[in-house]
């Protein structure tokens, strides 16, 4: 059951790719995306069998994003949103009317997720945030908040968004997007990543409902923090998956491309280059595949503090290490494929600029190896609290 997903995603990514090659040149979004994903049933990689989904293991889902990865990490931002960060989510907090009303319908793709933490004055210290939200004498919640940079924020139909009560305290809340009470604007003047959403949103005055509060009111945070390391782990994965793509590509080109008279594939530095993506590409498999297996032996006993930790640890490793090898690869790519590879017609000029925010969201370059450094001295070194 575990390879027939694999082959689905790999069907999947094989019909998008002519899409995704026009849509990135005419830089707007895919919108073919969903449908294949409906089409080939991804839409619900992890999500539990009697919650729609196909049950996926947390190392045939990394597989999945690996293969994902390949297409572009647009491509593969959608995925992390909608299931490494909301649906994993809501398996772990959710109740079950929110299973039923929430869960199962994004299995199905009738409902897409976005995740709602970054705001404009709020990135990499998410307790700086502005949005908040009050309980009314009915029970319900009022929220009010600006988010930014949100993946998904203009094409989803629910959003898991975080706000701060009077006591300071973070919450979470599902927020429905046919509601009055929110705006969404697209955000187009980004660098990387045309054919994927990403936009902004505001709340004003939006009322939710009791039934909409993730977990327990005040368990924001740790809510969040936990949903990182699973957005963390698929950022690295597809950034393997981006890394093998600069491979392919590189062999490819350098064995067909003649210079002085042979192939490039026989001029020393060009085979430098191919190495080294060679290296960036084993070495971030396998630190993936570590940081997966402790992040499954956490999944399986969600209560172990120590095992959280190990598998907090591991991912951000993961994370730092893959993202920069995923952008390095694409810059040595780049220069095989010399001046073609500054081109967009080229698929290594745009990994070389989908990777680059991968180093900036799910946890900074700087922040990963503060909290890594961390992680080995003892929390009473933290550099920041």
């Amino acid at each position: 059951m575990q390879q027939r997903l694999l082959d689905d995603v790999d069907r999947f990514c094989r019909e998008l790719r002519p899409l995704e090659d026009i849509a990135y040149l005419e830089h707007r979004y895919n919108d073919m995306l969903i449908p294949l994903a409906k089409k080939y049933n991804l839409l619900g990689m992890i999500v539990p069998k009697e919650y729609g989904g196909r049950g996926a293991d947390n190392l045939t889902y990394v597989r999945a994003l690996e293969r994902i990865g390949m297409e572009g990490s647009g491509i593969r931002s959608f995925f992390s949103v909608h299931t490494s960060l909301a649906q994993r989510l809501l398996m772990r907090y959710g109740i079950e009317e929110q299973k039923e009303g929430y869960l199962k319908p994004s299995a199905r793709g009738d409902k897409i997720f976005a995740f709602a933490l970054t705001e404009p004055d709020a990135g990499s210290n998410p307790l700086e945030m502005k949005s908040v939200y009050k309980e009314n004498e009915d029970g319900s919640y009022t929220l009010n908040g600006t988010k930014y940079l949100i993946t998904n924020a203009t094409i989803a139909d629910a959003i898991v968004v975080f706000a701060k009560g009077n006591d300071g305290r973070m919450s979470a809340f599902i927020v429905d997007t046919d509601r009055e009470g929110i705006e969404r604007e697209p955000l187009t003047a980004k660098m990387g990543t045309p054919t994927t959403d990403t936009g902004m949103f505001e709340l004003r005055d939006y009322k939710v409902s009791r039934a909409n509060l993730i977990g327990k009111e005040g368990d924001g945070w740790r809510i969040a923090k936990e949903a990182l390391i699973d957005g963390r782990l698929s950022v690295a994965a597809g950034c393997v998956g981006s890394i093998k793509d600069c491979l392919v590509e590189s062999v490819r080109y350098a064995r067909e491309r003649v210079q002085y008279g042979k192939p490039i594939a026989k001029h020393q530095l060009v085979q430098e280059h191919i190495a080294m993506i060679r290296l960036d590409y084993s070495a971030s498999r396998a630190i993936v595949k570590h940081a997966t297996m402790l992040k499954d032996e956490w999944d399986k006993d969600c209560s172990d503090e120590r095992k959280k930790r190990r598998a907090d640890l591991a991912v951000a490793e993961a994370k730092l290490f893959a993202v920069n090898a995923a952008y390095d690869a694409a810059d040595r790519a780049m220069q095989v494929f010399g001046g073609r590879g500054w081109s967009y017609l080229y698929r290594p000029a745009r990994h070389l600029v989908d990777n680059r925010v991968c180093r900036i969201y799910e946890g900074t370059d700087e922040i990963l190896k503060l909290k890594i450094a961390s992680g080995i001295l003892g929390k009473e070194y933290r550099a920041y609290e």
